[in-house]
């Protein structure tokens, strides 16, 4: 396939166009995976009579492997490749969806949506996205960081509605279908149009000169030891556990709380889900353009001023959503404010990462960073449910997101990292 690939006269900005369009469809699959257990959570409530806390442990299971796979996929591309990774991924995750269609226990629901598809969905996710700028590109990596994060919030802008179709009368089968085959349809396009390296199709980094030759490729094989190596060359800085804290925030503040328990939340003040998954979608809209735009000011601006901005920003709105009135106008007021910051933090802190540990270590590092963020993430999709559950109500929650969110804010504008050189005339 590479060689087919490499008789296609598509020069230096085709072939990079390509392997990103790939991979933001891929990463795209990955985050609709991790928004169906919000969808599933009422239906399986009703069909099955398991508790939303149960079902919440089994999301949050799911969302700390999707982080916790993180450094040893980004090591396992460094060994085997970027191709052969997304690949075994997309594999994991077209299966274990598919086998929970037989699932009758709890166990079940947390072996195939928890530790299968979690793992499965851990080699296609951010990190992912941070090997495949570093590889493809010299220049504009923010900007193209921006926009692979943003199909995060694409994965719900396509998904959420549809699967929030098919999960109407309480049905959960047709959303676990259709995640299946969705990943199974992202397979073949892997193969044909991902080379593993620009040189491989006989072309340089996009942007790339002389003078911003690749990174070279580590020489250790074992991806265990690639993954524990970064972490203890990057553990003995302190701008490593700063990032690590404020993502661990970023999870806790997004996919965790809103992400998982919002359609929940909504049915609590009589919104039906269709409804409530449209507003996640509307969020998903938003963040497509405020994490895109993101990328671009990360090319140009000091990335701690913009995460004080955004994190900021997000603790303000969680604080905020449990007081309105449940209006159409002030949930559209929300999921416009919120979508726009909804994981804008990603290309700075993929920014500060490169800066402080350079290209050859930042996406294992980041990898690392991507666990404190799934931590966040997982603690929130059952601290919340446990939360409901004991008080009746998810504002408790809210409030403390809100208020990590603020910590954070002032965490990262203190911080003392290398100062990043920002190419303004880009």
């Amino acid at each position: 396939m590479t060689a087919i690939l490499s008789r296609m006269p598509l020069g230096q900005r085709g072939y990079a166009g390509i392997v990103v369009a790939v991979t933001f469809v891929a990463l795209l699959v990955s985050a609709g995976l991790r928004s169906a257990p919000g969808v599933m959570m009422l239906p399986l409530e009703v069909h099955f009579g398991w508790d939303r806390a149960t079902i919440s442990a089994a999301a949050a299971i799911g969302i700390l492997l999707y982080g916790l796979v993180g450094p040893f996929a980004a090591a396992l591309m460094l060994s085997i490749g970027i191709k052969r990774t997304m690949l075994g991924g997309l594999v994991l995750m077209s299966t274990a969806t598919f086998a929970s269609l037989w699932m009758s226990e709890p166990w079940h629901y947390v072996l195939t949506w928890g530790v299968v598809s979690g793992t499965g969905s851990g080699a296609v996710a951010s990190v992912l996205g941070a090997a495949v700028v570093n590889r493809w590109f010299a220049t504009r990596q923010g900007l193209v960081m921006g926009l692979l994060t943003a199909s995060t919030a694409t994965g719900a802008l396509v998904f959420l509605p549809v699967l929030a179709w098919l999960a109407e009368g309480g049905a959960w089968r047709p959303v676990a279908l259709a995640v299946s085959i969705a990943s199974v349809c992202v397979i073949p396009l892997v193969l044909l149009f991902v080379p593993e390296r620009p040189q491989d199709v006989g072309v340089r980094r996009f942007g790339e000169t002389h003078e911003s030759a690749p990174p070279p490729p580590l020489k250790q094989a074992a991806t265990a030891g690639l993954a524990f190596t970064a972490l203890f060359r990057a553990s003995r800085a302190p701008v490593f556990w700063l990032l690590f804290g404020t993502f661990f925030v970023c999870g806790l503040t997004t996919n965790g709380l809103i992400g998982t328990h919002m359609i929940a939340f909504c049915g609590d003040h009589g919104i039906a889900p269709v409804q409530a998954a449209g507003l996640l979608s509307l969020m998903g809209f938003f963040d497509l353009i405020g994490t895109t735009a993101s990328g671009w000011l990360t090319d140009r601006y000091d990335p701690r001023r913009l995460l004080f901005v955004y994190y900021g920003l997000r603790g303000l709105s969680l604080m905020a959503l449990p007081f309105l009135d449940f209006s159409a106008s002030s949930l559209l007021g929300f999921a416009i404010f919120y979508g726009l910051d909804w994981i804008a933090t990603v290309p700075p802190t993929v920014k500060l990462a490169n800066v402080n540990f350079g290209e050859r270590d930042a996406p294992v590092v980041f990898g690392w960073i991507m666990v404190g963020h799934q931590l966040g993430a997982a603690t929130a999709a059952f601290g919340a449910g446990a939360i409901r559950e004991w008080a009746g109500t998810y504002t408790p929650a809210f409030m403390i997101a809100g208020t990590f969110g603020l910590v954070a804010a002032v965490a990262i504008l203190g911080a003392r990292t290398q100062a990043p050189q920002l190419a303004r005339a880009i």
